[in-house]
């Protein structure tokens, strides 16, 4: 089975310190906060990284979108089955950094830059709201060089899976075009989470020049109908359905694989649309208490890292979104993208 061979999935994206903590609307005032956006941060902002950490007991999470769903893909699958990629500096963040991803037994190979300091986003917490700080930091510079290196190139070459973030069509979409190309080349599977709306509307080419490596492509409803506004698409901006079956028949060079295009819905159905069938499907989600909910940053990509590791494993597509729906639970349940430990067992539902 795929998922026992070393480095079965290998993970590219912007690796960032999450540093999370409970503030209040003072906090939120002194850096011109809102208590419900993500932003990224400005000099006026930079302070507050310390701040959190110095009052605020802030908790350190190994964050970055594939970063969390390669943790949660992890999670899942047997030891030494993830290795993921992205930019860090030389400084105490990315030591930070690397034991939180060393304490959930994945493997890291970053690109250390050691002029720039590692990426970090401040999450604020106000009751049910999230304010987001970012500052992308050396996850903003990550190179072709780092991933053709020998070491690096040959965990691609030894992996059956690849797993892209759409944060990093900001970053470096060489290296996104050169893993779609070694994927159709050897018949692996190639899988793009678009993460945001602004994607599909600002980075729209390279995001297109990939396009036809994929293989599976996954999305929410909001980046959906992103989607289908950059792209003038024939379709209501919220048929779902239809932008589903257009992602999933679009152009395509690996023809040995049928395209899977999966959108998200927060707590309605997800609906999956494969390559050359009219089906549409819909999976409910897990139901879950109002009162069990703490947390819901983060759950797309547990949704993505139960979804990749079910892939991983030969399941079928149905068990595989299953899986992503079930580590989807057991995320927004804890604090912050983060998974219970000890760890739980997925059953199907």
């Amino acid at each position: 089975m795929a998922a026992t061979k070393e480095y079965a999935l290998v993970c590219l994206e912007n690796p960032l310190l999450d540093i999370q903590a409970v503030g209040d609307k003072a906090l939120l005032d002194k850096y011109g906060l809102k208590d419900n956006d993500a932003i990224l941060a400005e000099e006026k902002h930079i302070p507050i990284y310390e701040d959190l950490l110095s009052n605020y007991d802030a908790k350190l999470i190994a964050g970055g979108a594939a970063q969390n769903t390669a943790r949660g893909a992890q999670y899942i699958l047997p030891p030494n089955s993830v290795v993921y990629f992205g930019g860090v500096g030389d400084d105490k963040y990315a030591a930070t950094l690397r034991d939180a991803v060393k304490q959930v037994g994945l493997r890291v190979e970053y690109r250390v830059d050691p002029k720039i300091p590692t990426g970090r986003c401040g999450v604020v917490i106000t009751g049910h709201n999230r304010s987001l700080v970012t500052d992308l930091g050396a996850a903003n510079h990550y190179d072709l060089e780092h991933l053709k290196r020998d070491d690096i190139w040959k965990l691609v070459q030894g992996a059956e899976y690849f797993y892209v973030g759409g944060y990093h069509f900001t970053v470096c979409p060489q290296a996104i075009q050169t893993l779609g190309e070694e994927a159709a080349a050897a018949n692996k599977a190639f899988i793009v989470n678009v993460s945001a709306p602004f994607i599909a509307e600002f980075f729209k080419d390279p995001l297109d020049a990939s396009s036809k490596y994929w293989d599976y492509v996954i999305c929410n409803e909001t980046e959906a109908a992103s989607y289908a506004k950059s792209h003038a698409l024939p379709y209501a901006e919220t048929d779902v359905a239809a932008i589903a079956k257009h992602l999933a028949n679009l152009p395509k060079e690996n023809s040995k694989r049928a395209r899977v295009a999966v959108i998200t819905q927060g707590t309605e159905p997800t609906i999956v649309a494969q390559q050359g069938s009219d089906d549409v499907k819909q999976f409910p989600v897990h139901a879950i208490a109002k009162e069990q909910i703490n947390d819901t940053n983060g759950a797309g990509d547990a949704f993505a890292g139960g979804f990749v590791a079910g892939l991983v494993q030969g399941k079928s597509l149905e068990e595989s979104v299953d899986m992503g729906q079930w580590l989807a639970r057991l995320s927004i349940q804890e604090l912050g993208p983060s998974y219970p430990f000890p760890k739980q067992t997925y059953a199907k539902a």
